[in-house]
């Protein structure tokens, strides 16, 4: 990516906004930001993608001077799945909540649809290819496609020559075919979306916009379920859902440069994404500062201590949603 933007702007890159989903814990994002030292950048800030899809969003929307927002952020990519609602005034963007699933994506659609092909090729040739990795990989290829194709025309012709000892494979794949596949998954993104709302406190009838990022919010089962769950609500479409987070993380990248002049003094008020505690007698996890709660905050505890005379304590900070501590990821 940093040889992509230098041959781009001629000239070199050391600094950088990078962006992570919403839901990735603490570990995930250090991981994040070594990758960018060990690729020799400096990464300046990391930020939740769909709080930079809202930087996009609300930049466009401010050139409009469109008064207090309530916008819903969908963003379902290659691999992980987050929603973010945010209030805008003015300048400032609050994140009022934020939920996701850092394990779904376009890729387990794609799964689905390279399963119901191995079971299709059985059926016709009785031969089993799911040992093969080079035909499960031009399945998988076949099946994104297909996939895409599908998100515009209501059916796609699947064609592999000699994928299996010389066997030729051909099939039809029809759109209801792919959402029948996938529903349960589809589901499992609304599903998360009312917690996201169950979170904020706040009934969806006050959302002004809904705004689609990621490929995957392409797919036109989930633009259904979407519209259905918010009444008929019409889906904000004049941002690419491709380009959408980039677009933000250049915002942010510019409000934390110097250099850079005619940049709107943007206030980005976040939340904790998952909720901070620590392990108290038993292995149960005590949360201090609860999920979807506005950063930067400091919050006081107290504590007792189990034994008489007890001159020490471990404290041990947790991050997660489980009642046992241990399971939950240890910080330090």
């Amino acid at each position: 990516m940093r040889e992509i933007a230098e041959k781009f702007l001629e000239s070199s890159v050391k600094n950088a906004v990078v962006t992570v989903p919403a839901y990735f814990n603490d570990s995930q994002r250090k991981a994040t930001k070594d990758a960018g030292a060990i690729a020799g950048l400096n990464v300046m800030r990391i930020i939740n993608e769909p709080t930079a899809a809202a930087l996009a969003y609300g930049l466009q929307k401010r050139a409009n001077n469109v008064e207090k927002r309530n916008v819903f952020i969908f963003d379902l990519g290659g691999g992980t799945f987050d929603v973010s609602l945010l209030t805008l005034k003015d300048d400032s963007f609050e994140v009022k909540a934020t939920s996701g699933d850092t394990h779904l994506g376009g890729e387990d659609f794609d799964n689905r649809m390279v399963k119901h092909l191995v079971k299709e090729f059985e059926r016709k040739n009785k031969v089993d290819i799911s040992g093969n990795p080079k035909a499960l990989r031009r399945l998988r290829t076949a099946s994104e496609k297909a996939k895409r194709t599908l998100s515009f025309d209501m059916e796609a012709i699947i064609d592999i020559d000699a994928i299996y000892q010389g066997i030729d494979f051909c099939l039809s794949v029809t759109r209801a075919k792919f959402e029948q596949l996938n529903m349960d998954l589809f589901e499992k993104c609304l599903e998360t979306v009312k917690s996201c709302f169950s979170d904020a406190k706040m009934d969806k009838s006050s959302i002004d916009d809904v705004v689609l990022v990621g490929g995957s919010s392409r797919i036109p089962k989930v633009q259904q379920l979407l519209q259905e769950f918010f009444e008929g609500k019409d889906l904000y479409s004049s941002i690419n859902p491709d380009e959408a987070v980039a677009y933000g993380a250049a915002v942010q990248a510019a409000l934390l440069s110097e250099d850079v002049k005619n940049v709107p003094n943007l206030v980005l008020q976040d939340v904790t994404p998952l909720s901070l505690g620590t392990a108290v007698v038993g292995d149960v996890m005590s949360v201090v500062i609860p999920r979807n709660t506005s950063i930067p905050v400091k919050k006081t505890q107290n504590y007792l201590t189990v034994k008489d005379n007890q001159s020490r304590v471990a404290i041990k900070v947790y991050e997660g949603e489980r009642m046992i501590a241990s399971e939950n990821n240890l910080l330090g």
